[in-house]
Parts: structure tokens; sequence; C-alpha cells
């Protein structure tokens, strides 16, 4: 998300400054931070009678999972949304992502400097429906096993106290959505669409994780994935 900002401000921006920070600031970034280390994909053999579906606009990606697949205790945050039936999680920068207006500086500052990360639960009573060329949802079929480890990757990407759930730091993006702590360091190797190809890979989805930093990296994997819709 931060790394889409901040390629159109290069693009779009006018002023000296804007031209010579950024490339300079990447490079420095680049020096410093290496990508993360990636889990090869766990494939699951077997019927795979489970859906999860990814959601796409384009810049960030999240992934959606029935409350009815959610084991009991884990996500007690959903708790939050009784009415919902389904659950949008996505991952990312705590300053930037819940953000009404992201700047060109915070996108900048989210991408030179690992920094703490949030996660976007959103409680949905339908699951969404594409826009073209605005928003992209894909079905991906997993096994009982497979769904099973995503969800508990999920469940353990939230940062909580030792004795609770964790509690909202900001409101959502929807109506009915809010943000929370969440563990991991959001920077330039490290996003928002990095977070859920680690966890579709957790899941047995078929892709590798590894070099995806956008959500067309992670969107075009997908759909040439097996148990893709």
């Amino acid at each position: 998300m931060a790394l889409r900002t901040l390629l159109k401000a290069m693009r779009n921006a006018g002023g000296r400054l804007a031209r010579r920070a950024v490339p300079t600031a990447l490079l420095l970034l680049a020096a410093a931070c290496e990508p993360l280390p990636a889990a090869p994909p766990a494939n699951d053999d077997g019927p795979r009678p489970h859906s999860v579906w990814v959601v796409s606009n384009g810049w960030h990606t999240g992934i959606i999972v029935s409350r009815d697949d959610l084991a009991p205790g884990r996500v007690p945050e959903a708790a939050d949304f009784p009415r919902a039936a389904f659950f949008e999680f996505g991952w990312g920068d705590r300053e930037y992502y819940p953000s009404r207006q992201p700047t060109f500086g915070m996108a900048l500052a989210a991408a030179i400097s690992p920094s703490p990360a949030v996660m976007h639960l959103a409680g949905l009573q339908s699951l969404p429906r594409p826009v073209p060329e605005r928003l992209e949802v894909l079905t991906l079929r997993l096994t009982a096993a497979g769904l099973d480890r995503l969800t508990a990757s999920i469940d353990e990407s939230f940062e909580r106290p030792a004795d609770g759930r964790a509690q909202s730091v900001a409101p959502g993006l929807y109506a009915h959505s809010l943000f929370y702590p969440a563990h991991g360091r959001f920077h330039l190797f490290n996003t928002c669409n990095s977070w859920t190809a680690r966890q579709l890979a957790v899941g047995g989805v078929g892709i590798s994780p590894s070099g995806v930093l956008t959500a067309d990296d992670l969107m075009r994997r997908l759909r040439a994935a097996e148990g893709v819709e």
C-alpha cells in the first residue's frame, strides 16, 4: 500500500526534493533490509472442501474467512462484530494504513524505516462482489488441515496482552471494521501483500511468497495456481 503511494508520488512529484529523496531512501533501505525468508508453500494432498477468498483493490490485498470456519477461541476479536458472517483480514503499517489522509511523507517513512504493524479486521455480512478494474475477488479451495493452519497463522498475527484479546487502536476503513495491534514490522520488503502471500502459503495454496511486494505480484501468482477460481 505504502509502496504504491511512493511510486505514484515519484511519477507525480514536480519538486527536485521528491525526485531525489525517494530513490536515495530506497537505496538506503535496500542496503539495510534483506527480504524476509519465506517458508516453502505447504502443499496439501486430498479433498479441498473449504473456501477462503482473497480480495484486491489493486494496491492492497486481504483474506476473507467465513465465521463458521474459525475454530472456537480463534480470533477472539471477531466478537466485536457479532452479526458478521465473514471476516476480512489485512495487515499493514500502524501509522499509514489507518490514516484517512495518508501523505507522501507517511508512505516514505513506512517504506524506509521498519515500523510497527496493525491488523485491519472487518466484519462482513456477505462476500464482496468483483468490480471490473476496481476490485478483484478470488476463491481459494483449502483442505481441512490447510484451513486450520491458515486461521491459526492469522490468529497469531494479532498482538495481544497476556491476559486477553487485543483492543482496537483506531477505527477501521469500513463501517464495520477496526484496527488492532499486530506482530511484525512493515517496510519496503515486508508489505501488506507479503503478509497475505505468507498466510496463503501456510494454508497450502500453491504459491511461493518470495518476492511478493505488490498486489499485482500476488494476484498474478494466484490466478495461475491450482484450486483458485
